[in-house]
């Protein structure tokens, strides 16, 4: 793969750094993990039947739930990391 291949040159060029301190970062990631995750609010939407058997379908090719599927896309749009597929 391209990104393997990418990744290997990139550790061949000495270009990753250690991390000072290891645990202070893994807290501090952690923590926002768990804010990004938090889920407080309920939404609830009416979509196509073919729409949502597609989210299902795809949601089951990345082994995650589709509701999750569906929030991750929408966190995707408006932080405004969903880009359209270039053709």
């Amino acid at each position: 793969m391209k990104e393997e291949k990418d990744l290997m040159k990139s550790i061949d060029n000495n270009e990753w750094k250690s991390v000072v301190n290891l645990e202070e970062m893994k807290n501090q990631l952690k923590t926002a993990a768990k804010k990004t995750l938090l889920k407080d609010q309920r939404m609830n939407i009416r979509i196509a039947k073919r729409d949502l058997e597609g989210l299902k379908t795809r949601a089951l090719e990345e082994g995650l739930p589709y509701q999750t599927l569906v929030s991750s896309i929408l966190h995707k749009y408006v932080t405004g990391k969903l880009r359209e597929k270039e053709v």
